[in-house]
């Protein structure tokens, strides 16, 4: 892959001098827009335009169904990933969601859309997304040079906001101007797009599994037995059972994540029942959200404390955060409140990644992250349908009401770890981290998400 000639000590941008890379995560920002459009636009057609009465529980359905693929889908994804081309599997899923959006936008468009098929599409669309995303984070190696590849990871990762954040500010105005049929068709645009530029990229050819990584110092040396056998797996409790520390966190969060995930339902009543509000609103809110996650996610690491001090510390500002539209209805107060909730979410993103990628032996590594993304992301589903149905019973405000409460525990239990903890992980991970040192501008955002 061609390297662009610049002066001496001085770069051009990741996405320029790895233009294969540029491309395909391009694509990625499409496809990851396009699904977040779709969900914040039905969601807020569900509340505003359809449902009378149940419109929490509708909303709250569509969220889980498209979260739900990424949780149960994770071995098939994995087998998929490990077996397949991966520009052909990155292709084929841009292509799937483009075709199924080109029908919803039809039918929608030639006869009334019942929601049923609302509620497949969205399922659809999140299965196609599922396959896209860790496709394109194992694909990195492939399309980046080897000094490229834990920033490519740390931008690729980060910059997912940004997809979030254009798609969270179109879908709802789309809906209110076009209806489904346009909100479809745009998303139809953004997944063909996307398809059609991992098309024109040429991947290079994966590195042999058993094997040293391309372009290391192991390529030229001669093997030895130790050098190619297999390294013994382990499975994710014995990982976890070795780092208790790191344990301990990801309960944390994953009881966290149970109230914090929630706002994707919580917002779109609440501007409904509350603000009466129409889709600019909702688009408003969605963006304020997505913009404080991006502002966190790049300013994260220069947080300074202990990754528990300010994990703990973000989430009692979030439990303060959500409260905030509980007691305030004015809709610039909510805004800023949410933009606060999502620099939190971005800062406990990276700090903990980071934490995550010094704490856990390399061996373990994928396996852990595989499915610290699955347990993570298993309270989207429960926490959309459990609000969901709330919000058709209780007052939104009292929605957000609870949601702070709930993470008060979580904000405690994190502060007070035990010491030991720590220490026990730092001495299980040293033998096999030592030489690494992953710095905290490569990591990923939304350890929280």
């Amino acid at each position: 892959m061609s390297t662009p000639t610049v002066a001496p000590g001085r770069r051009p941008p990741l996405v320029l001098r790895n233009r294969a890379f540029g491309t395909v995560w391009l694509g990625q920002v499409f496809t990851q827009a396009g699904t977040r459009m779709f969900q914040v636009g039905t969601s807020w057609w569900l509340i505003g335009h359809v449902a009378s009465g149940d419109g929490g529980f509708a909303a709250g359905m569509l969220m889980a169904l498209s979260t739900l693929p990424a949780v149960a889908l994770a071995p098939l994804v994995a087998r998929a990933i490990a077996r397949r081309s991966h520009r052909s599997l990155l292709r084929g899923a841009a292509a799937g969601a483009g075709t199924v959006a080109a029908v919803l936008a039809g039918w929608a468009a030639a006869s009334d859309l019942p929601v049923v098929a609302i509620y497949a599409a969205a399922l659809a669309l999140a299965t196609c997304q599922a396959f896209f995303d860790p496709c394109l984070t194992t694909s990195v190696p492939e399309l980046v040079d080897d000094e490229d590849i834990e920033a490519a990871t740390g931008f690729e990762l980060s910059t997912q906001s940004l997809a979030s954040l254009g798609g969270a500010l179109l879908g709802a105005l789309v809906v209110d101007a076009a209806g489904v049929a346009g909100l479809a068709a745009g998303c139809a645009v953004a997944y063909g797009t996307a398809a059609v530029l991992i098309t024109t990229v040429r991947f290079r050819a994966p590195a042999p599994a058993e094997g040293p990584s391309v372009g290391s110092d192991a390529d030229t040396a001669p093997e030895s037995p130790a050098d190619t056998a297999p390294a013994p797996r382990r499975t994710l409790r014995r990982i976890l059972g070795r780092l208790p520390y790191v344990r301990a966190i990801l309960l944390c969060f994953t009881a966290a994540n149970l109230f914090t995930t929630a706002v994707f339902v919580v917002m779109p009543l609440y501007t409904a029942k509350v603000l009466h509000g129409d889709g600019a609103t909702v688009s408003l809110l969605e963006a304020s959200l997505g913009l404080g996650t991006l502002i966190g996610s790049f300013t994260g690491a220069r947080v300074p404390g202990r990754p528990t001090a300010v994990g703990s510390a973000c989430l009692g500002a979030m439990a303060v955060a959500l409260a905030v539209p509980g007691l305030i209805a004015a809709w610039p107060v909510i805004a800023g409140a949410l933009l606060v909730t999502g620099w939190c979410v971005g800062v406990i993103g990276v700090r903990f990644v980071a934490l995550f990628q010094r704490l856990v032996p390399a061996a373990d590594k994928p396996a852990f992250f595989a499915v610290m993304q699955a347990v993570l992301g298993a309270t989207f589903p429960v926490a959309s349908l459990l609000f969901g149905l709330l919000g058709d019973h209780l007052s939104a405000r009292t929605l957000c009401l609870i949601q702070a409460a709930g993470l008060v525990p979580a904000a405690l239990a994190l502060l007070l770890l035990p010491r030991r903890y720590r220490t026990a992980d730092a001495a299980a991970a040293r033998p096999a981290d030592a030489p690494e040192a992953a710095p905290a501008s490569a990591t990923p955002a939304g350890g929280t998400r």
